[in-house]
């Protein structure tokens, strides 16, 4: 009986020391807390994720998923994921993001904070530094822009910082490189430019680097002091010349897109841990060191695009977990490595034109593999067989004054005979043009100077034209360094430059096939520099060079405005990975190309028309103001060098051919018009006529069916953004455009008033939603004028 009067109470203790145990392994999580992420999900606009949470939600204990993660730890939050659909669309216009943050905050002991593809938009508050705890921050794949705010510079524990695919623009601020605990920055996919600041070298503990997709440029710092460091990815951007300096632990290192030119540095054969190196299109020289196909660990190697040079041999080792291999388009010479020819299914090598010993892929003389000056991007002049070797020297134009002419070839030609090859630049040329046509040539340059009163007000906010001499765009190319190079075609060598006041431009060198004088282009040069409008890349300046003994005309350097923004088909097809246009900056960018078209039929006398239009020449700033970049100019056409003495000839030829189809030429463009705005509409690249056809015969039938069958057809990224009366309008005016008769299709003014209305009504708010807030940052809004 003792015995049992002794357990009773020591059962009773057992049972409390349980109940005890339970409630506090037990995580109960504060009201405040449960309604702080109720209120998150309202601020959401209830997300498909955060369907389930309701007042009685215990989020502690709910299961985590794809889509949702709450994790808790002494009765606070201290994880939160939340990760939308792909592509999640813009919040509503009663969004602030200053407000949810001061909803988050209520959540103080976070150390994980991950929002992903919610389509949150606005600046990033400072206020997100009271997370004073916080580890890990991702907020990738939103609508975020402005910069990085400084306040985050006191978040002392912060390890990883995530804020890829939004639109974050400016300088990388300093105070990055003195947070002491970070090993992962990732920025992928934004509109940051400017240098990298050299605090970067000071993240000891940094392991992942992540920049690429952005407008950064210049020297990488010397990373040779960061240990750790084991991915840095720099791909697409404007880094450059030099081959950064970087530790032996590497795993991957990405600097495709770029602009290094240097040789890959010996140092590189001792990165044991490298598994994937990705050099490709830049514009590196030199030899390429083999040594890289038998480093321990490479899987992946791509030096495709460069100016590498140097001899393969059949014995070279290769390491055997190599998987893919591209040497494409080099000077590479010799035979293919045996070990790349190795029956794998997995392996993949690509090899074409280069100057291998092989019959396959496409492969160059190996004469021009032996051209050292193709290395060095812009070749030197050449002797001509007229009379004795022509130095090339810089003539200037000023006016039409022949006698001023004279009197400079007059006075360099004393300075020529004291110093031998002394080369004297002037100033004269500009404009971009892809494709002219002689028809008007005559009648064009005869009345140049008949521009309307739309010049004017187009050219509103266009840098000033003027002419520049060639050690200006010498120095703004550094000597036109392969670095500068941007690329290669029928009309000329194309080079970015850097003038002094800070500006950007894009120089196009056209060397001539035979001799001119300067007079020969004077007209050409007065029409291009009345050619000004906000919704063209409009003309800067222009700079003849020309040969001593006679004066004729050797190059002309074209100078424009560089629009580094990408094609507006990149924008529409998410090719840079960012949000795609909404709907309506799809249609204020069809505004703007309409507006470019519209300045080339009547804003000059005669207009210039037949531009071939293309999707791929409309470029876009960092405004998204949309600028035509290809139009028809005959200072850039093969029979613009017969100026003078073929040219009125060729026109007069053809007038008669052409007189019909001269009637309808505004029309031509109003086609070429109708595929840019299918392909706005549907978001998909149109390749052939006969795709044409079938989407505007699809486009046909479907405005007299109901909204859901319009929406079938149109790009998935906007069918939540745009009014259907905007898209039912925009469809109409598109599928006139594409009418086969061209007396049929619209004029460029009524397309234009169409489009205007469209646009109107589309940014009108109703129950759908409105694409574009007025409290959005400026390049984001859109005016009509």
């Amino acid at each position: 009986m003792l015995q049992m009067e002794k357990s009773i109470p020591f059962s009773a203790f057992s049972v409390l020391m349980f109940i005890s145990i339970l409630i506090s392994q037990s995580e109960q999580l504060p009201s405040s807390q449960g309604q702080t992420l109720l209120r998150i999900q309202r601020i959401l606009n209830f997300p498909a994720g955060l369907s389930s949470w309701n007042s009685i939600t215990d989020f502690c204990k709910t299961e985590p998923n794809s889509s949702v993660t709450v994790v808790c730890y002494e009765e606070s939050i201290t994880q939160l994921h939340i990760v939308g659909e792909k592509g999640a669309p813009m919040l509503p216009k009663n969004f602030s993001m200053d407000s949810f943050v001061t909803t988050l905050v209520k959540l103080p002991h976070l150390k994980v904070l991950s929002l992903v593809s919610l389509g949150l938009w606005g600046p990033l508050p400072g206020k997100i530094s009271r997370f004073s705890s916080i580890e890990i921050l991702n907020m990738s794949s939103n609508l975020l822009y402005g910069g990085i705010p400084q306040e985050l510079s006191s978040l002392s524990s912060l390890q990883t910082l995530i804020l890829d695919a939004n639109m974050f623009s400016g300088r990388l601020p300093d105070w990055l490189g003195s947070l002491p605990g970070l090993t992962v920055l990732s920025l992928r996919q934004n509109m940051f430019n400017g240098s990298l600041p050299d605090s970067f070298s000071n993240l000891e503990n940094l392991r992942v680097l992540a920049l690429s997709h952005n407008y950064l440029y210049g020297e990488v710092p010397d990373f040779s002091s960061l240990t750790n460091l084991q991915v840095l990815d720099l791909e697409d951007n404007n880094f450059g010349p030099k081959f950064p300096q970087l530790d032996n632990k590497l795993v991957t290192l990405v600097l495709s897109n770029n602009k290094f030119r240097s040789g890959i540095p010996a140092e590189m054969s001792s990165f044991y841990q490298l598994q994937r190196l990705d050099l490709s299109n830049n514009n590196f020289v030199g030899p390429f060191q083999t040594s890289l196909l038998s480093l321990p660990s490479i899987t992946y190697l791509n030096i495709s695009e460069n100016k590498f040079t140097g001899m393969l041999f059949k014995n070279l080792s290769c390491n055997a977990a190599l998987e893919s291999v591209d040497f494409s388009l080099n000077l590479l010479t010799g035979n293919l490595p045996s070990c790349l020819l190795s029956r794998s299914e997995k392996r993949v090598v690509k090899y074409s034109r280069n100057c291998l010993a092989t019959g396959d892929q496409n492969q160059n003389p190996l004469s021009l593999c032996h051209n050292e000056a193709l290395a060095a991007g812009i070749l030197p002049p050449r002797n001509k067989q007229k009379g004795a070797s022509k130095a090339v020297l810089a003539c200037g134009i000023i006016g039409g004054i022949f006698g001023g002419i004279a009197l400079v070839g007059m006075i360099f030609l004393v300075i020529r005979r004291a110093s031998a090859r002394k080369i004297i630049k002037k100033p004269v040329t500009r404009l971009i043009a892809e494709s002219a046509s002689t028809s008007y040539i005559p009648k064009m340059v005869s009345d140049a100077r008949y521009i309307s009163q739309s010049v004017k007000l187009g050219a509103l906010g266009v840098p000033g034209y003027r002419t520049f001499s060639l050690e200006e765009l010498e120095e703004a190319t550094e000597n036109f360094d392969t670095s500068a190079f941007m690329g290669d075609g029928s009309q000329g060598q194309m080079y970015r430059g850097h003038l002094k006041d800070g500006s950007f431009v894009a120089i196009r060198c056209l060397k001539l096939k035979r001799s001119h004088s300067t007079q020969n282009f004077m007209h050409h040069i007065e029409l291009i520099s009345k050619l000004r409008h906000r919704h063209l890349v409009s003309a800067i300046g222009h700079c003849f060079e020309c040969y001593y003994e006679d004066s004729s005309v050797s190059r002309i350097f074209l100078v424009f405005e560089y629009v580094p923004n990408g094609t507006l088909r990149t924008w529409l097809s998410g090719e840079r990975v960012r949000q795609p246009l909404t709907w309506a900056q799809r249609i204020a960018a069809a505004i703007g190309v309409a507006k470019g078209i519209q300045f080339l039929h009547t804003g000059i006398v005669p207009g210039i028309y037949s531009n071939n239009l293309k999707i791929t020449d409309i470029l876009l700033d960092h405004n998204l103001v949309a600028k035509i970049s290809s139009y028809n100019l005959p200072l850039l056409a093969q029979s613009a060098w017969k100026v003078d003495q073929g040219a009125s000839a060729s026109a007069t030829s053809k007038d008669a051919n052409n007189s019909a189809r001269a009637k309808y030429e505004d029309k031509i463009d109003v086609y070429d018009f109708g595929v840019i705005l299918l392909e706005i509409i549907v978001g998909k690249p149109m390749n052939s006529r006969n795709e044409v056809d079938v989407l505007k015969d699809l486009l046909k039938a479907s405005i007299t069916a109901d909204k859901a069958t319009r929406r079938s057809i149109i790009d998935p990224t906007i069918q939540r953004g745009c009014l259907d009366q905007s898209l039912k309008t925009t469809m109409e005016i598109c599928m006139r455009c594409l009418l086969k008769n061209p007396a049929d299709r619209p004029s460029i003014e009524d397309l234009l008033w169409n489009l205007q209305f469209a646009a109107q009504v589309g940014d009108s708010m109703s129950g759908e939603g409105s694409p574009i807030s007025p409290s959005l940052p400026p390049h984001l809004q859109l005016t009509f004028h």
